[in-house]
Protein backbone atom coordinates (compact mmCIF):
# COMPACT_ATOMS: atom_id res chain seq x y z
CA UNK A 1 0.00 0.00 0.00
CA UNK A 2 2.93 2.44 0.31
CA UNK A 3 1.48 3.66 3.69
CA UNK A 4 4.22 3.08 6.35
CA UNK A 5 4.64 5.10 9.61
CA UNK A 6 7.29 7.02 7.86
CA UNK A 7 6.53 11.00 8.60
CA UNK A 8 3.34 13.38 9.18
CA UNK A 9 1.02 13.98 6.61
CA UNK A 10 2.39 18.16 6.08
CA UNK A 11 5.57 16.78 6.75
CA UNK A 12 6.66 15.63 2.73
CA UNK A 13 10.25 15.46 2.13
CA UNK A 14 11.28 17.92 -0.26
CA UNK A 15 11.88 16.01 -3.60
CA UNK A 16 15.54 16.14 -5.44
CA UNK A 17 13.94 17.77 -8.22
CA UNK A 18 11.43 19.66 -9.33
CA UNK A 19 7.90 17.65 -10.33
CA UNK A 20 7.27 18.44 -13.85
CA UNK A 21 4.48 21.04 -15.07
CA UNK A 22 1.51 19.10 -15.68
CA UNK A 23 -1.86 19.67 -17.22
CA UNK A 24 -4.64 18.47 -14.24
CA UNK A 25 -6.90 20.90 -12.72
CA UNK A 26 -4.68 23.20 -10.57
CA UNK A 27 -2.04 23.02 -13.70
CA UNK A 28 0.96 22.79 -10.97
CA UNK A 29 0.26 26.21 -9.72
CA UNK A 30 -0.76 24.15 -5.92
CA UNK A 31 2.33 22.43 -5.69
CA UNK A 32 4.48 25.38 -6.49
CA UNK A 33 3.19 27.55 -3.72
CA UNK A 34 3.43 24.29 -1.35
CA UNK A 35 7.33 24.14 -2.68
CA UNK A 36 8.05 27.69 -2.19
CA UNK A 37 9.99 27.55 1.32
CA UNK A 38 11.42 31.28 0.50
CA UNK A 39 8.14 32.00 1.64
CA UNK A 40 7.02 31.23 5.62
CA UNK A 41 4.48 28.63 6.00
CA UNK A 42 1.51 30.42 7.46
CA UNK A 43 1.70 32.77 4.32
CA UNK A 44 1.59 29.84 1.82
CA UNK A 45 -1.51 28.40 3.50
CA UNK A 46 -4.01 30.82 2.18
CA UNK A 47 -3.48 30.96 -1.12
CA UNK A 48 -2.76 27.36 -1.23
CA UNK A 49 -6.44 26.79 0.71
CA UNK A 50 -8.33 28.88 -1.89
CA UNK A 51 -6.84 27.15 -4.94
CA UNK A 52 -7.71 23.63 -2.92
CA UNK A 53 -11.17 24.90 -1.96
CA UNK A 54 -12.30 26.18 -5.42
CA UNK A 55 -10.70 22.84 -6.52
CA UNK A 56 -12.75 20.46 -4.25
CA UNK A 57 -16.01 22.54 -4.57
CA UNK A 58 -16.67 22.68 -8.37
CA UNK A 59 -15.94 18.82 -8.36
CA UNK A 60 -17.67 17.55 -4.86
CA UNK A 61 -20.97 20.50 -5.61
CA UNK A 62 -22.05 18.49 -9.03
CA UNK A 63 -21.04 15.27 -7.98
CA UNK A 64 -23.95 15.30 -4.90
CA UNK A 65 -26.02 16.78 -7.53
CA UNK A 66 -25.40 13.79 -9.24
CA UNK A 67 -26.00 11.24 -6.20
CA UNK A 68 -29.30 13.15 -4.96
CA UNK A 69 -30.87 12.17 -8.04
CA UNK A 70 -30.36 9.12 -8.31
CA UNK A 71 -31.40 8.56 -5.02
CA UNK A 72 -34.83 10.60 -5.81
CA UNK A 73 -35.12 8.74 -8.95
CA UNK A 74 -35.19 5.32 -6.91
CA UNK A 75 -37.23 6.94 -4.28
CA UNK A 76 -39.47 8.12 -6.74
CA UNK A 77 -40.09 4.71 -8.31
CA UNK A 78 -40.86 3.11 -4.89
CA UNK A 79 -43.58 6.32 -4.41
CA UNK A 80 -45.39 5.70 -7.26
CA UNK A 81 -45.60 1.93 -6.55
CA UNK A 82 -46.88 2.20 -3.35
CA UNK A 83 -49.83 4.23 -4.57
CA UNK A 84 -50.60 1.05 -6.44
CA UNK A 85 -51.49 -0.67 -3.21
CA UNK A 86 -49.64 -1.50 0.43
CA UNK A 87 -48.28 -4.98 -1.48
CA UNK A 88 -46.80 -2.91 -4.04
CA UNK A 89 -45.25 -0.60 -1.63
CA UNK A 90 -43.61 -3.54 0.27
CA UNK A 91 -42.87 -5.02 -3.15
CA UNK A 92 -41.18 -2.05 -4.19
CA UNK A 93 -38.97 -1.47 -1.30
CA UNK A 94 -37.79 -4.98 -0.52
CA UNK A 95 -36.59 -5.06 -4.51
CA UNK A 96 -35.06 -1.94 -4.15
CA UNK A 97 -33.69 -2.41 -0.58
CA UNK A 98 -32.91 -5.66 -0.87
CA UNK A 99 -32.10 -6.95 -4.12
CA UNK A 100 -31.21 -3.50 -6.06
CA UNK A 101 -29.01 -1.81 -3.81
CA UNK A 102 -26.39 -5.35 -3.66
CA UNK A 103 -26.43 -4.56 -7.35
CA UNK A 104 -25.62 -1.14 -6.82
CA UNK A 105 -22.89 -1.17 -4.51
CA UNK A 106 -21.30 -4.25 -6.62
CA UNK A 107 -21.26 -2.50 -9.68
CA UNK A 108 -20.41 0.85 -8.32
CA UNK A 109 -17.36 0.07 -5.88
CA UNK A 110 -15.87 -2.29 -9.13
CA UNK A 111 -15.71 0.80 -11.08
CA UNK A 112 -13.70 2.18 -8.38
CA UNK A 113 -10.97 0.92 -10.09
CA UNK A 114 -11.27 3.43 -13.06
CA UNK A 115 -11.46 6.10 -10.67
CA UNK A 116 -8.40 5.03 -9.12
CA UNK A 117 -6.05 4.68 -12.68
CA UNK A 118 -8.12 7.18 -14.68
CA UNK A 119 -7.39 9.80 -11.80
CA UNK A 120 -3.94 8.55 -11.78
CA UNK A 121 -3.33 8.45 -15.72
CA UNK A 122 -4.43 11.55 -16.22
CA UNK A 123 -2.58 13.19 -14.17
CA UNK A 124 0.59 11.99 -15.49
CA UNK A 125 -0.84 13.17 -18.86
CA UNK A 126 -1.29 9.33 -20.40
CA UNK A 127 -4.18 10.58 -21.52
CA UNK A 128 -5.04 8.04 -24.13
CA UNK A 129 -4.87 4.98 -21.06
CA UNK A 130 -8.42 6.89 -19.69
CA UNK A 131 -10.36 5.17 -22.79
CA UNK A 132 -8.56 2.00 -22.24
CA UNK A 133 -9.23 1.47 -18.61
CA UNK A 134 -13.05 2.75 -19.34
CA UNK A 135 -13.56 -0.20 -21.56
CA UNK A 136 -11.94 -2.57 -19.78
CA UNK A 137 -13.99 -1.64 -16.65
CA UNK A 138 -17.38 -1.69 -18.72
CA UNK A 139 -16.18 -5.40 -19.89
CA UNK A 140 -15.90 -6.79 -16.27
CA UNK A 141 -18.81 -4.98 -15.07
CA UNK A 142 -21.04 -6.43 -17.67
CA UNK A 143 -19.56 -9.71 -17.17
CA UNK A 144 -20.47 -9.47 -13.58
CA UNK A 145 -24.06 -8.26 -14.91
CA UNK A 146 -24.53 -11.74 -15.83
CA UNK A 147 -23.99 -12.97 -13.24
CA UNK A 148 -26.42 -10.94 -11.24
CA UNK A 149 -28.81 -11.39 -13.70
CA UNK A 150 -28.83 -14.88 -12.48
CA UNK A 151 -29.29 -13.44 -9.02
CA UNK A 152 -32.76 -11.42 -10.53
CA UNK A 153 -33.60 -14.47 -11.73
CA UNK A 154 -34.20 -16.20 -8.82
CA UNK A 155 -35.05 -14.03 -6.88
CA UNK A 156 -38.24 -14.84 -5.60
CA UNK A 157 -37.34 -18.79 -4.45
CA UNK A 158 -34.18 -16.58 -3.19
CA UNK A 159 -36.54 -13.91 -1.18
CA UNK A 160 -39.05 -16.88 0.20
CA UNK A 161 -35.33 -18.54 1.73
CA UNK A 162 -34.85 -15.20 3.29
CA UNK A 163 -38.07 -15.43 5.10
CA UNK A 164 -40.39 -13.46 3.07
CA UNK A 165 -43.97 -14.79 2.66
CA UNK A 166 -44.40 -15.97 -0.96
CA UNK A 167 -47.09 -13.07 -1.77
CA UNK A 168 -44.18 -10.22 -1.16
CA UNK A 169 -41.96 -12.60 -2.65
CA UNK A 170 -43.77 -13.20 -5.92
CA UNK A 171 -44.50 -9.23 -6.33
CA UNK A 172 -40.95 -7.93 -5.39
CA UNK A 173 -39.69 -10.62 -8.26
CA UNK A 174 -41.77 -9.66 -10.59
CA UNK A 175 -40.74 -5.18 -9.64
CA UNK A 176 -36.74 -7.08 -9.80
CA UNK A 177 -37.50 -8.10 -13.35
CA UNK A 178 -38.07 -5.26 -14.56
CA UNK A 179 -35.03 -4.25 -13.33
CA UNK A 180 -32.35 -6.81 -15.31
CA UNK A 181 -31.86 -4.22 -18.02
CA UNK A 182 -30.48 -1.42 -15.21
CA UNK A 183 -27.56 -3.99 -13.94
CA UNK A 184 -26.05 -3.25 -17.77
CA UNK A 185 -26.65 0.56 -17.40
CA UNK A 186 -25.19 0.30 -14.50
CA UNK A 187 -21.85 -2.00 -15.88
CA UNK A 188 -21.56 1.15 -18.26
CA UNK A 189 -23.03 4.53 -16.21
CA UNK A 190 -20.69 3.85 -13.67
CA UNK A 191 -17.26 3.64 -15.15
CA UNK A 192 -17.97 6.35 -17.75
CA UNK A 193 -18.89 8.41 -14.36
CA UNK A 194 -15.44 7.56 -12.74
CA UNK A 195 -13.81 8.51 -16.83
CA UNK A 196 -15.62 11.81 -16.45
CA UNK A 197 -14.58 12.58 -12.58
CA UNK A 198 -11.17 11.94 -13.12
CA UNK A 199 -10.90 14.92 -15.71
CA UNK A 200 -13.09 17.02 -13.59
CA UNK A 201 -15.59 17.28 -16.03
CA UNK A 202 -18.44 17.29 -13.25
CA UNK A 203 -20.93 19.12 -14.76
CA UNK A 204 -22.23 17.52 -17.97
CA UNK A 205 -23.55 14.48 -15.64
CA UNK A 206 -25.52 16.54 -13.51
CA UNK A 207 -26.77 18.44 -16.47
CA UNK A 208 -28.52 14.90 -17.84
CA UNK A 209 -28.96 13.30 -14.49
CA UNK A 210 -31.56 16.25 -13.62
CA UNK A 211 -33.32 16.33 -17.31
CA UNK A 212 -33.75 12.62 -16.63
CA UNK A 213 -35.33 12.98 -13.69
CA UNK A 214 -38.08 14.94 -15.46
CA UNK A 215 -38.36 12.53 -17.77
CA UNK A 216 -37.90 9.77 -15.41
CA UNK A 217 -40.98 11.48 -13.49
CA UNK A 218 -43.35 11.73 -16.31
CA UNK A 219 -42.91 8.00 -18.16
CA UNK A 220 -43.19 7.17 -14.48
CA UNK A 221 -46.64 8.46 -14.25
CA UNK A 222 -47.60 7.21 -17.94
CA UNK A 223 -46.29 3.46 -17.36
CA UNK A 224 -47.79 2.73 -14.11
CA UNK A 225 -51.38 4.99 -13.91
CA UNK A 226 -52.23 5.94 -17.22
CA UNK A 227 -51.62 3.01 -19.38
CA UNK A 228 -51.63 0.65 -15.82
CA UNK A 229 -48.27 -1.76 -16.48
CA UNK A 230 -48.55 -1.47 -12.21
CA UNK A 231 -44.90 -2.81 -10.89
CA UNK A 232 -43.11 -3.98 -14.01
CA UNK A 233 -43.61 -0.74 -15.99
CA UNK A 234 -42.84 1.49 -12.78
CA UNK A 235 -39.38 -0.83 -12.68
CA UNK A 236 -38.61 -1.30 -16.37
CA UNK A 237 -38.93 3.09 -16.70
CA UNK A 238 -36.41 2.80 -13.82
CA UNK A 239 -34.19 1.05 -15.95
CA UNK A 240 -35.13 3.17 -19.16
CA UNK A 241 -33.82 6.07 -17.24
CA UNK A 242 -30.33 4.66 -16.18
CA UNK A 243 -30.06 3.88 -20.39
CA UNK A 244 -30.72 7.66 -21.14
CA UNK A 245 -28.47 9.11 -18.59
CA UNK A 246 -25.94 6.13 -20.07
CA UNK A 247 -26.35 7.07 -23.71
CA UNK A 248 -26.56 10.94 -23.01
CA UNK A 249 -22.89 10.67 -20.77
CA UNK A 250 -21.38 8.66 -23.89
CA UNK A 251 -22.53 11.11 -26.47
CA UNK A 252 -20.86 13.94 -24.65
CA UNK A 253 -17.60 11.67 -24.04
CA UNK A 254 -17.47 11.40 -27.98
CA UNK A 255 -18.67 14.45 -29.79
CA UNK A 256 -16.93 16.32 -26.41
CA UNK A 257 -13.59 18.22 -27.67
CA UNK A 258 -13.09 17.97 -23.99
CA UNK A 259 -12.60 14.08 -24.11
CA UNK A 260 -10.69 14.10 -27.50
CA UNK A 261 -6.98 13.15 -25.45
CA UNK A 262 -8.55 10.77 -23.57
CA UNK A 263 -11.12 8.66 -25.88
CA UNK A 264 -9.50 7.91 -28.52
CA UNK A 265 -12.14 5.10 -30.07
CA UNK A 266 -12.84 1.65 -29.21
CA UNK A 267 -9.51 -0.58 -29.05
CA UNK A 268 -8.35 -4.25 -28.51
CA UNK A 269 -6.28 -3.24 -25.36
CA UNK A 270 -9.20 -3.03 -23.34
CA UNK A 271 -9.05 -7.37 -23.30
CA UNK A 272 -5.33 -6.85 -22.06
CA UNK A 273 -4.74 -6.88 -18.43
CA UNK A 274 -8.45 -7.99 -17.71
CA UNK A 275 -7.26 -9.90 -14.49
CA UNK A 276 -4.80 -7.69 -12.97
CA UNK A 277 -7.80 -5.32 -13.46
CA UNK A 278 -10.58 -7.58 -11.60
CA UNK A 279 -8.41 -7.62 -8.68
CA UNK A 280 -8.84 -4.36 -8.05
CA UNK A 281 -12.17 -4.12 -9.08
CA UNK A 282 -12.99 -6.81 -6.93
CA UNK A 283 -11.07 -5.34 -3.83
CA UNK A 284 -12.77 -1.97 -4.77
CA UNK A 285 -16.36 -4.11 -4.83
CA UNK A 286 -15.61 -5.82 -1.57
CA UNK A 287 -14.58 -2.36 0.12
CA UNK A 288 -17.80 -0.57 -0.84
CA UNK A 289 -20.12 -3.53 -0.33
CA UNK A 290 -18.89 -4.44 3.23
CA UNK A 291 -19.96 -0.44 4.03
CA UNK A 292 -23.24 -1.24 2.67
CA UNK A 293 -24.40 -4.74 4.07
CA UNK A 294 -23.06 -3.69 7.36
CA UNK A 295 -25.55 -1.15 7.85
CA UNK A 296 -28.38 -3.16 6.11
CA UNK A 297 -27.20 -5.58 9.23
CA UNK A 298 -28.10 -3.16 11.58
CA UNK A 299 -32.26 -3.00 10.12
CA UNK A 300 -32.41 -6.86 10.24
CA UNK A 301 -30.99 -7.23 13.67
CA UNK A 302 -33.42 -4.43 14.54
CA UNK A 303 -36.34 -6.66 13.24
CA UNK A 304 -35.13 -9.53 15.57
CA UNK A 305 -35.90 -7.36 18.92
CA UNK A 306 -39.08 -7.67 20.75
CA UNK A 307 -40.49 -4.77 19.42
CA UNK A 308 -40.01 -4.77 15.83
CA UNK A 309 -42.08 -2.61 14.63
CA UNK A 310 -41.24 0.35 16.93
CA UNK A 311 -37.55 -0.51 16.56
CA UNK A 312 -37.75 -0.28 12.79
CA UNK A 313 -39.96 2.56 12.50
CA UNK A 314 -37.27 4.13 14.51
CA UNK A 315 -34.67 3.46 12.69
CA UNK A 316 -36.05 3.93 9.21
CA UNK A 317 -36.45 7.70 9.64
CA UNK A 318 -33.07 8.10 11.54
CA UNK A 319 -31.29 5.92 8.78
CA UNK A 320 -33.43 8.34 5.86
CA UNK A 321 -32.03 11.39 7.05
CA UNK A 322 -28.48 10.02 7.38
CA UNK A 323 -28.93 8.94 4.08
CA UNK A 324 -29.86 12.31 2.84
CA UNK A 325 -26.39 13.74 5.06
CA UNK A 326 -24.64 10.92 3.42
CA UNK A 327 -24.83 11.80 -0.39
CA UNK A 328 -23.13 15.15 1.12
CA UNK A 329 -19.93 13.58 2.06
CA UNK A 330 -20.35 10.83 -0.99
CA UNK A 331 -19.55 13.88 -3.18
CA UNK A 332 -16.57 15.32 -0.81
CA UNK A 333 -15.79 10.99 -1.46
CA UNK A 334 -15.33 11.27 -5.46
CA UNK A 335 -14.06 15.18 -4.58
CA UNK A 336 -11.25 13.71 -2.45
CA UNK A 337 -10.51 10.55 -4.89
CA UNK A 338 -10.27 12.54 -8.19
CA UNK A 339 -7.55 15.36 -6.40
CA UNK A 340 -5.53 12.75 -4.90
CA UNK A 341 -4.96 10.63 -7.58
CA UNK A 342 -4.49 13.58 -10.30
CA UNK A 343 -2.02 14.88 -7.48
CA UNK A 344 0.02 11.52 -7.52
CA UNK A 345 -0.12 11.02 -11.36
CA UNK A 346 1.23 14.52 -11.50
CA UNK A 347 4.18 13.61 -9.27
CA UNK A 348 2.88 15.86 -6.88
CA UNK A 349 3.23 14.75 -3.45
CA UNK A 350 2.91 18.09 -0.81
CA UNK A 351 -0.28 18.90 -3.19
CA UNK A 352 -2.13 15.30 -2.56
CA UNK A 353 -1.31 15.38 0.95
CA UNK A 354 -2.19 19.25 1.44
CA UNK A 355 -5.94 18.14 -0.65
CA UNK A 356 -6.63 15.27 2.23
CA UNK A 357 -5.92 17.81 4.62
CA UNK A 358 -8.62 20.57 3.02
CA UNK A 359 -11.38 17.86 1.94
CA UNK A 360 -11.59 16.40 5.34
CA UNK A 361 -11.25 19.62 7.52
CA UNK A 362 -14.45 20.64 5.05
CA UNK A 363 -16.37 17.51 5.47
CA UNK A 364 -15.91 17.22 8.93
CA UNK A 365 -17.04 20.58 9.49
CA UNK A 366 -20.45 20.20 7.51
CA UNK A 367 -21.06 16.84 9.02
CA UNK A 368 -20.56 18.76 12.36
CA UNK A 369 -23.31 21.24 11.51
CA UNK A 370 -25.95 18.91 10.13
CA UNK A 371 -25.47 16.99 13.79
CA UNK A 372 -25.91 20.27 15.35
CA UNK A 373 -29.27 20.74 13.70
CA UNK A 374 -30.47 16.96 13.87
CA UNK A 375 -29.68 17.10 18.07
CA UNK A 376 -31.82 20.36 17.62
CA UNK A 377 -34.56 18.98 15.91
CA UNK A 378 -34.54 16.05 17.79
CA UNK A 379 -38.10 16.24 19.05
CA UNK A 380 -39.78 17.07 15.82
CA UNK A 381 -37.89 15.43 13.40
CA UNK A 382 -40.14 12.41 12.98
CA UNK A 383 -42.99 14.21 12.54
CA UNK A 384 -42.11 14.59 8.88
CA UNK A 385 -42.49 10.99 8.08
CA UNK A 386 -45.15 10.16 10.47
CA UNK A 387 -47.66 11.49 13.36
CA UNK A 388 -47.02 8.40 16.12
CA UNK A 389 -46.10 9.81 19.29
CA UNK A 390 -44.20 6.98 20.25
CA UNK A 391 -42.37 6.90 16.91
CA UNK A 392 -41.23 10.44 17.96
CA UNK A 393 -40.40 9.75 21.37
CA UNK A 394 -37.87 6.56 20.11
CA UNK A 395 -36.33 8.93 17.43
CA UNK A 396 -35.74 11.46 19.78
CA UNK A 397 -34.08 9.04 21.83
CA UNK A 398 -31.72 7.77 18.85
CA UNK A 399 -31.36 11.36 17.22
CA UNK A 400 -27.80 11.79 19.47
CA UNK A 401 -26.47 8.75 17.65
CA UNK A 402 -27.73 9.48 14.81
CA UNK A 403 -25.48 12.90 15.04
CA UNK A 404 -22.66 10.81 16.20
CA UNK A 405 -23.01 8.96 12.82
CA UNK A 406 -23.23 12.10 10.69
CA UNK A 407 -19.97 13.20 12.31
CA UNK A 408 -18.12 10.00 11.62
CA UNK A 409 -19.79 9.68 7.92
CA UNK A 410 -18.42 13.26 7.74
CA UNK A 411 -15.22 11.40 8.13
CA UNK A 412 -14.79 8.07 7.11
CA UNK A 413 -16.09 8.26 3.31
CA UNK A 414 -13.68 10.90 2.21
CA UNK A 415 -10.77 8.68 3.99
CA UNK A 416 -11.77 6.21 1.80
CA UNK A 417 -12.27 7.95 -1.27
CA UNK A 418 -8.49 9.49 -0.40
CA UNK A 419 -8.01 5.14 -0.19
CA UNK A 420 -9.45 4.83 -3.75
CA UNK A 421 -7.39 7.64 -4.72
CA UNK A 422 -4.23 5.44 -3.93
CA UNK A 423 -5.44 2.77 -4.86
CA UNK A 424 -5.30 1.12 -1.38
CA UNK A 425 -8.77 -0.65 -2.11
CA UNK A 426 -7.71 -4.51 -0.46
CA UNK A 427 -6.04 -2.79 2.57
CA UNK A 428 -9.31 -0.85 3.38
CA UNK A 429 -11.34 -4.06 2.36
CA UNK A 430 -9.14 -5.89 5.53
CA UNK A 431 -9.98 -2.89 7.80
CA UNK A 432 -13.43 -2.89 7.11
CA UNK A 433 -13.82 -6.90 7.80
CA UNK A 434 -12.06 -6.68 10.68
CA UNK A 435 -13.82 -3.29 12.20
CA UNK A 436 -17.39 -3.76 10.82
CA UNK A 437 -17.88 -7.83 10.90
CA UNK A 438 -15.37 -8.62 13.83
CA UNK A 439 -16.06 -5.52 16.44
CA UNK A 440 -18.92 -3.67 15.53
CA UNK A 441 -21.82 -6.21 14.79
CA UNK A 442 -20.94 -8.95 17.13
CA UNK A 443 -20.87 -5.54 19.81
CA UNK A 444 -24.11 -4.58 18.93
CA UNK A 445 -25.40 -7.61 19.13
CA UNK A 446 -24.21 -7.96 22.55
CA UNK A 447 -25.60 -4.32 23.63
CA UNK A 448 -29.12 -4.69 22.16
CA UNK A 449 -30.14 -8.40 22.93
CA UNK A 450 -27.95 -9.69 26.16
CA UNK A 451 -27.82 -6.07 27.72
CA UNK A 452 -31.47 -5.27 26.41
CA UNK A 453 -30.56 -2.08 25.38
CA UNK A 454 -32.39 -2.38 21.95
CA UNK A 455 -32.14 -0.80 18.80
CA UNK A 456 -29.68 2.10 20.43
CA UNK A 457 -27.55 -0.94 22.02
CA UNK A 458 -27.25 -2.10 18.40
CA UNK A 459 -26.47 0.72 17.05
CA UNK A 460 -24.00 1.59 19.38
CA UNK A 461 -21.94 -1.21 19.22
CA UNK A 462 -22.35 -0.84 15.04
CA UNK A 463 -21.37 2.60 16.43
CA UNK A 464 -17.94 1.26 17.81
CA UNK A 465 -17.14 -0.38 14.68
CA UNK A 466 -17.49 2.55 12.77
CA UNK A 467 -14.99 4.87 15.51
CA UNK A 468 -12.58 1.97 15.15
CA UNK A 469 -11.84 1.69 11.35
CA UNK A 470 -12.02 5.61 11.30
CA UNK A 471 -9.13 5.98 13.63
CA UNK A 472 -7.31 3.41 11.68
CA UNK A 473 -7.75 5.17 8.07
CA UNK A 474 -7.08 8.00 9.83
CA UNK A 475 -3.82 7.20 11.24
CA UNK A 476 -2.69 5.11 8.04
CA UNK A 477 -3.32 8.38 6.10
CA UNK A 478 -2.40 10.84 8.38
CA UNK A 479 1.04 8.66 8.36
CA UNK A 480 1.46 8.19 4.78
CA UNK A 481 4.83 8.93 2.84
CA UNK A 482 2.90 10.60 0.00
CA UNK A 483 6.34 10.53 -2.16
CA UNK A 484 6.32 7.12 -2.03
CA UNK A 485 3.04 6.86 -3.22
CA UNK A 486 3.97 9.34 -6.19
CA UNK A 487 6.12 6.22 -7.02
CA UNK A 488 3.93 3.25 -6.63
CA UNK A 489 1.45 5.23 -8.78
CA UNK A 490 3.93 5.97 -11.39
CA UNK A 491 4.40 1.74 -11.17
CA UNK A 492 1.05 1.26 -11.31
CA UNK A 493 0.25 3.33 -14.84
CA UNK A 494 3.47 1.73 -16.05
CA UNK A 495 2.41 -1.91 -15.39
CA UNK A 496 -0.78 -1.69 -17.10
CA UNK A 497 -0.40 0.54 -20.04
CA UNK A 498 0.58 -0.82 -23.47
CA UNK A 499 0.52 1.46 -26.11
CA UNK A 500 0.97 -1.47 -29.58
CA UNK A 501 -2.45 -1.60 -30.03
CA UNK A 502 -4.29 0.57 -32.45
CA UNK A 503 -8.05 1.22 -31.96
CA UNK A 504 -10.72 -0.15 -33.45
CA UNK A 505 -12.75 2.39 -34.08
CA UNK A 506 -12.45 6.23 -33.79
Amino acid sequence: MGSANKEPLLATRERETQPPKSKHDSDGELERILSDTTQPFISRLGPATWIELKLLFFLAAPAVLVYLINYVMSMSTQIFSGHLGNLELAAASLGNTGIQIFAYGLMLGMGSAVETLCGQAFGAQKFEMLGVYLQRSTILLSLAGVVLTIVYVFSEPILVFLGESPRIASAAALFVYGLIPQIFAYAVNFPIQKFLQAQSIVTPSAYISAATLVVHLVLSWVAVYEIGLGLLGASLVLSLSWWIIVIAQFVFIVKSERCKRTWQGFTLQAFSGLPEFFKLSAASAVMLCLETWYFQILVLLAGLLPQPELALDSLSICTTVAGWVFMISVGFNAAASVRVSNELGARNPKSASFSVVVVTLISFIISVIAALVVLALRDVISYAFTEGEEVAAAVSDLCPLLALSLVLNGIQPVLSGVAVGCGWQAFVAYVNVGCYYGVGIPLGSVLGFYFKFGAKGIWLGMLGGTTMQTIILIWVTFRTDWNKEVEEAAKRLNKWENKNEEPLLN
